[in-house]
This record gives C-alpha cells, sequence and structure tokens, in this order.
C-alpha cells in the first residue's frame, strides 16, 4: 500500500504565507512527478504546480512568483511554499504522485485534501 499525508494547510490572511508538505510512505520503488492541485467551491479541480524527478517545474500562471514548489527524493516529499496569498487561493489542495510499485506498473496516487482558507 502507497500512502500520501500532507500538511500545513489553514487559514491565512491575505498576503501572508503558507508551506505544505506532502510524504508519499509504502512500498515505493520509484516516484516519478510529485505535485500540487486545488479545488476551489463549485470549481473543477486544478493543477498548481508539479516538479518531476529531475527538478523540471510546471506553474500554472496564476501563482507563478508567488509559489515555489520542491521536493526532497531522499524523503519522497514535496513542498509548496505559498507567498502573497490571496482570497482566491482558498481551496481544498491535493497532492498527487506517479509512483513505481513492486508490481512495476507506474499509478497515481492522491492524497486527502487539506483546506487552506485565505481570509481577513
Amino acid at each position: 500500500q502507497v500512502q500520501l499525508v500532507e500538511s500545513g494547510g489553514g487559514l491565512v490572511q491575505p498576503g501572508g504565507s503558507l508551506r505544505l508538505s506532502c510524504a508519499a510512505s509504502g512500498s515505493i520503488v520509484s516516484i516519478n512527478h510529485m505535485g500540487w492541485y486545488r479545488q476551489a467551491a463549485g470549481k473543477e479541480r486544478e493543477l498548481v504546480a508539479e516538479i518531476s524527478s529531475g527538478g523540471d517545474i510546471n506553474n500554472v500562471d496564476s501563482v507563478k512568483g508567488r509559489f515555489t514548489i520542491s521536493r526532497d527524493n531522499a524523503k519522497n516529499t514535496v513542498f509548496l511554499k505559498m507567498n502573497s496569498l490571496k482570497p482566491e487561493d482558498t481551496a481544498v489542495y491535493y497532492c498527487r504522485a506517479q509512483i513505481l510499485r513492486w508490481t512495476m506498473v507506474w499509478q497515481d496516487y492522491w492524497g486527502q485534501g487539506m483546506q487552506v482558507t485565505v481570509s481577513s
């Protein structure tokens, strides 16, 4: 079994910062892309940022210059540092990882999601 455990969400004022973490554990052979998605109320889930095992990064335009994704491959962990937060960043944030298990089949795994609320 594989688990993605997220932490770091919560309530923050506009202009504030948060750092999200997501750690993958279980019978993992390798991890390819890791990323963060978000889903605001009444909207579809969207990609926020993703990072490959080699460090290549893809960000959505709305977060460029404010959010930074990084990962610690030794700890199977991905981070999202969010600065200059805006009310429109309010959403449930999900971690996703492409994981190779002992079955030698790549599969997508998702975290349980955590609320990020930006409000004064």
